[in-house]
């Protein structure tokens, strides 16, 4: 099922206005998840062509469209709420619109594994929360931020 609604994300509505990314972010995009079975069942590889492919087909349809601007195509694993997250957006790879720090790559492999490696996505049990929290207060040292890993593809004209 997860690799159908990757595919379908290509067919879904596209709005590129680069005065106003709201209407971007609100339109293109998505958020995919999997059942049990077909995080068990399918590979790496094969979400990753997926994801590929769908590039390849809204990179189409921008030049449909005579876009002519940067454009990139973007999917990270959204870890709280176990999710795989994708978008398009009229900016290029290093001014995606995210509010916290991210490294673009142009390897989707990890991004994929990590998701589908995830037991319990969605979930942080409240021990952990507190044993973060406990360890804070005594320590009083910042919490290390790993950045959001975000694979980018570039779907624009200047592609």
């Amino acid at each position: 099922m997860l690799l159908t609604w990757i595919a379908e994300v290509a067919d879904e509505p596209l709005a590129l206005d680069p005065g106003d990314r709201r209407v971007e972010w609100e339109t293109n995009t998505w958020s995919l998840d999997a059942a049990d079975e077909d995080r068990r069942s399918l590979s790496a590889a094969e979400v990753v062509a997926a994801f590929e492919q769908t590039a390849a087909a809204i990179r189409a349809r921008i030049r449909e469209l005579g876009f002519s601007g940067a454009a990139t195509f973007y999917v990270w694993h959204d870890v709280q709420a176990g999710q795989l997250r994708c978008s398009t957006g009229s900016v290029p790879p290093d001014a995606l619109p995210f509010s916290s720090t991210y490294v673009a790559s142009a390897d989707l492999g990890p991004v994929v594994e990590a998701f589908l490696a995830d037991s319990k996505p969605g979930v942080v049990a409240w021990s952990d929360l507190d044993d973060v929290g406990s360890h804070l207060e005594q320590t009083e040292i910042e919490p290390e931020i790993t950045p959001l890993r975000v694979w980018a593809s570039s779907v624009g004209a200047s592609h």
